[in-house]
C-alpha cells in the first residue's frame, strides 16, 4: 500500500501500465490482421494474459480506493480516541453504535440527524427483531455492493423508491406520434402515441447471514463493511438475475427480455457478431436515446473479450480503454458494463444490449429491512442477521430505447 504522499503517483503509474498493456494487446491483433490470419495459440495466450493484467489493475485500483476509505475511517476513529475524555463522551461513532446493536446490547439505534445529513428508516423492526434504524452510511455501503454485482444497476436505471409495496401502474410507451406532410386546407391526420399499462410490484429478495459472537465482540473487525458486503452482494446477485432475464411472471421483467431486436447476426457463425453488426446495433437506437447519459452497452465478460478484438472499416478498434482507472471502458464511445446473466454468444441468443438504460425502471419498496436474532442459531452461538429488499423492474419505453443483438440461425 503506497504512502499517502505517493498515492497520486501510484495511480498514474497504474494508468500508464494499463495503457501500455492495451497497446501490446492491439499490436498482436494488428499483426494477425495484417497477415490475414487468426492469432496463433501462443499469441492468443499472450493476448489473454495481457487482458488479465488489465483486469488485475482495475481490481487493484478499486482495492486502493477502498483502502483509502478505510484509512480515513481509521484516522477519524483514532482522532476520537485521542480526544479529551469529556469530548469523547459527547461523540458517538456510527460503527460503535452498529456494533453494540449487532451484539444485542441495544434494541434500536437513535442517532441525531446532523445538519445536511439524512438518515432513513431501514428496518421494519419489532422488539424481538432488534433495531429500528441504521445509519445512512451503512445503507449506502450495502447498496454499493448490491450495485457492483449487477450490471443493470451499474448501467444507470431510473430507481423509484416508495415507502410501501402496493402495486404501481406505469404507462408504457409502445409507439410515438408521427407527423406528415399536409396540403393547404387539407385535414390534418391524427396520430396519438400508443400506451399500454404495466404494473410494478414489490417482489421480496432476502438473505440470512450468520456471524460468530466472537466476531461481533472483536473490535478490530470492520463489522459494518462485513455485513454490508455480504448482504449487498447476495441481494444484488438475486435481483440481478431477474433484472436481466426475468419474464415478469411472479418476478421482475428483465431488460433483455423486453429489449427489441436491433440487429440479427449472420448465419453459420454460431451466433457470433462482427464489427459491422455492433455498429448496426448502435445506430438502430435513435439519437435521443443514444445521446442520453445513461446510454451504454451490456454484455457478459466473455462477450466483451470478443468485442475487444473488433475493428471498424478504418482499422480503428471499437473498444477503447477508459482514461481513468476504475471508470468503465468504452465501445464505440459508449460505456460498456458486464453482467454474467446476459446470454453468451450463441445461435438465437440475445448476447448484447445497447440503449438508454434510464428507461428501465427499478422499483424499491420500503427501503431495506435489516434484522437480527440471537435465538435462531442459539445452539451454535451464532447471531443471525436477515436482510430483505422488495423490488421490481420494467422497461417503460418499449419503442426501442434498448435494443439487442440476436445471434443468427445456424
Amino acid at each position: 500500500m503506497p504512502r499517502e504522499g505517493h498515492v497520486s503517483e501510484y495511480i498514474q503509474r497504474l494508468k500508464e501500465r494499463r495503457a501500455n498493456l492495451w497497446e501490446q494487446a492491439k499490436a498482436l491483433l494488428d499483426t494477425a490482421e495484417e497477415n490475414k490470419r487468426d492469432l496463433t495459440a501462443e499469441e492468443e495466450q499472450t493476448y489473454q494474459r495481457l487482458n488479465g493484467e488489465i483486469d488485475q489493475i482495475d481490481a487493484r485500483a478499486k482495492n486502493l480506493a477502498e483502502a483509502e476509505q478505510r484509512s480515513r475511517d481509521a484516522d477519524a476513529a483514532f482522532a476520537s480516541l485521542m480526544a479529551k475524555p469529556e469530548e469523547r463522551k459527547q461523540e458517538t461513532s456510527e460503527d460503535t453504535e452498529l456494533r453494540r446493536w449487532a451484539r444485542g446490547e441495544m434494541r434500536h439505534i437513535d442517532i441525531a440527524k446532523p445538519g445536511g445529513v439524512a438518515f432513513r428508516d431501514l428496518v421494519k423492526g419489532t422488539a424481538t427483531a432488534g433495531g429500528n434504524t441504521v445509519p445512512t452510511s451503512f445503507y449506502g455501503r450495502l447498496m454499493a455492493h448490491l450495485i457492483e454485482v449487477s450490471g443493470i444497476m451499474m448501467a444507470g436505471p431510473t430507481v423509484l423508491s416508495t415507502a410501501s409495496g402496493e402495486t404501481i401502474e406505469i404507462p408504457v410507451t409502445t409507439a410515438h406520434s408521427t407527423a406528415s406532410l399536409t396540403a393547404e386546407a387539407a385535414p390534418i391526420g391524427e396520430s396519438d402515441p400508443a400506451f399500454a399499462k404495466r404494473t410494478l410490484s414489490a417482489y421480496k429478495y432476502a438473505v440470512l447471514l450468520q456471524a460468530a459472537t466472537e466476531l461481533l465482540t472483536d473490535t478490530g473487525v470492520d463489522l459494518e463493511g462485513y455485513l454490508a458486503m455480504q448482504a449487498g452482494r447476495a441481494l444484488g446477485n438475486a435481483f440481478g438475475v431477474h433484472a436481466i432475464t426475468g419474464d415478469g411472471s411472479s418476478k421482475p421483467s428483465g431488460v433483455i427480455t423486453l429489449a427489441t431486436t436491433g440487429k440479427t447476426g449472420g448465419t453459420g457463425v454460431a451466433g457470433a457478431f462482427t464489427a459491422d453488426d455492433l455498429i448496426d446495433l448502435y445506430y438502430s437506437v435513435i439519437a435521443p436515446y443514444r445521446n442520453s447519459g445513461s446510454c451504454g452497452w451490456l454484455m457478459r465478460d466473455t462477450t466483451l473479450g470478443a468485442a475487444r478484438k473488433l475493428k471498424d472499416l478504418n482499422g480503428q478498434y471499437l473498444w477503447q480503454p477508459s482514461l481513468q482507472v476504475g471508470a468503465p471502458d468504452l465501445l464505440l464511445g459508449k460505456p460498456v458494463r458486464t453482467d454474467p446473466n446476459v446470454a453468451a454468444v450463441a445461435t438465437a441468443a440475445r448476447s448484447v444490449a445497447f440503449g438508454d438504460f434510464s428507461q428501465y425502471f427499478v422499483r424499491m419498496a420500503g427501503g431495506l429491512r435489516f434484522e437480527r436474532s440471537d435465538d435462531y442459531a442459539f445452539n451454535s452461538d451464532l447471531v443471525t442477521f436477515r436482510a430483505i429488499i422488495r423490488a421490481d423492474g420494467l422497461l417503460v419505453d418499449q419503442t426501442g430505447a434498448v435494443k439487442s443483438f440476436v445471434g443468427g440461425a445456424t
